[in-house]
């Protein structure tokens, strides 16, 4: 069925076991900053994790992404989502008028914020592996050509080529 539909997508399925980053590092990277967010928010508000989700999700799904150019939620549905304020357990005793809306306005900004800290620790540590390279013209150097890079189409596949 997996092979079948990830055929139909165009899609390749690659499975990956749990902290092994050399399988899917980009779905581990993910999983790392949500966990830090989910961690932060818990800590601040004294609650459970499953009180908090619902806000971390919303928010994380409708940030700006730089890696795509857009928000997941925008990505997904070519439009940005609009603030949920109707989120309320059954039982619960519901917050109605401009104090949900304020709640759930601060709520959501606090989420973004600690996002944007958990971004940029996650961007510290890959900075502290990438070195800054300056070139003279002239000289020759070795570029990792890919066929969505557009650079040296000439080049089938992804190779490593001498370019002047």
């Amino acid at each position: 069925f997996w092979r079948t539909l990830h055929d139909a997508l165009g899609t390749k399925l690659r499975l990956s076991s749990a902290y092994h980053l050399q399988t899917d590092g980009q779905t581990e990277r993910t999983n790392q900053s949500l966990e830090d967010l989910l961690r932060a928010c818990v800590l601040d508000d004294r609650g459970s994790w499953d009180d908090v989700l619902p806000l971390m999700e919303f928010t994380y799904n409708n940030i700006y992404h730089s890696s795509i150019g857009m928000a997941p939620y925008e990505a997904l549905c070519g439009r940005r989502c609009q603030t949920p304020l109707c989120w309320y357990q059954d039982g619960e005793s519901m917050i109605v008028g401009p104090e949900m809306v304020q709640q759930t306005t601060d709520k959501v900004k606090q989420i973004r914020a600690r996002l944007k800290v958990t971004q940029d620790r996650q961007k510290s540590y890959a900075d502290k592996r990438r070195k800054s390279l300056e070139f003279e013209a002239g000289e020759h150097v070795f570029l990792r050509v890919t066929p969505t890079t557009g650079v040296g189409s000439e080049i089938p596949g992804t190779q490593v080529s001498c370019k002047v």
